[in-house]
């Protein structure tokens, strides 16, 4: 045995805990650095799955950014189409008004036109009434030769007048007013009607007919139409409202009888 065995050492011996908190605290820090070292390993695997599915994700964006770019250039051009309907129907609504103003301007020139024309006529015609007029006035006890040309140009001085029944004239007339109004002319006091005209002078035969005679169809007493031959195959009546004063072909409507005053 030492000597100095039976002397009691004063030093405090170090407690266990110590050296076990310390064991623990390493192994913690071993621990640590496992579970580290398994979640970096783990981690370190996790780039391969991302990069595998990066190809995906990327076509994904591009078939969208695709469509968008088409969605937008589909909608400009449905905007480009609207803007040249809008145009084109500006310009046609522009157009027919143009056509419009000019087609009104072509009428209403026209219109002037006619309505100078007919004044023209009317006042030449006027001027031929007077003449004929005068010239009847001074003629009265003239031989029947000059009675007819008085009767036949006073007929002719009222072509292109209207035809009105019941009409007496000077610018519309009907059958027998015309007749009646051309015989005064000549002296001739005359019937109103087409009846008492066909009853009046000489009945003569169609196929015989003189320059002045008073042609009328349907029956005698009874006709309904009177008009008076001028000569050539033709005679000068009031027609219908359609025709008016005109001169016709006795051809195309052929008389039913005729009766001679002059």
């Amino acid at each position: 045995m030492s000597h100095t065995a039976h002397i009691p050492s004063h030093r405090k011996p170090r407690p266990q805990r110590v050296t076990k908190l310390r064991a623990g605290v390493a192994g913690g820090v071993l621990s640590t650095l496992a579970v580290a070292g398994t979640t970096g390993m783990a981690n370190a695997a996790e780039p391969v799955t991302e990069t595998i599915e990066m190809p995906t994700l990327t076509a994904d964006l591009a078939t969208a950014a695709a469509a968008t770019a088409d969605a937008t250039q589909q909608a400009a051009d449905a905007y480009k189409l609207q803007a040249d309907k809008d145009a084109a129907a500006e310009q046609a609504a522009k157009d027919a008004k143009d056509a419009k103003k000019k087609a009104e301007a072509k009428a209403e020139a026209k219109k002037k036109a006619a309505a100078e024309r007919a004044a023209e006529e009317r006042a030449a015609r006027d001027s031929e009434r007077t003449t004929l007029s005068t010239a009847s006035a001074s003629t009265a006890s003239a031989p029947a030769s000059g009675s007819v040309s008085a009767v036949i140009s006073f007929m002719k001085a009222q072509l292109g007048d209207a035809y009105v029944m019941g009409a007496t004239g000077p610018n519309a007339w009907d059958c027998s007013s015309l007749v009646q109004a051309a015989f005064k002319q000549a002296g001739v006091d005359l019937p109103r009607v087409s009846q008492d005209q066909s009853m009046v002078g000489t009945e003569v035969g169609t196929s015989n007919l003189q320059v002045g005679d008073i042609l009328y169809w349907g029956g005698k007493g009874s006709a309904y139409h009177t008009g008076v031959y001028i000569g050539n195959g033709q005679y000068l009546d009031a027609a219908n409202p359609s025709k008016g004063v005109v001169i016709q072909d006795l051809s195309g409507y052929p008389a039913s009888g005729a009766v001679r005053v002059l």
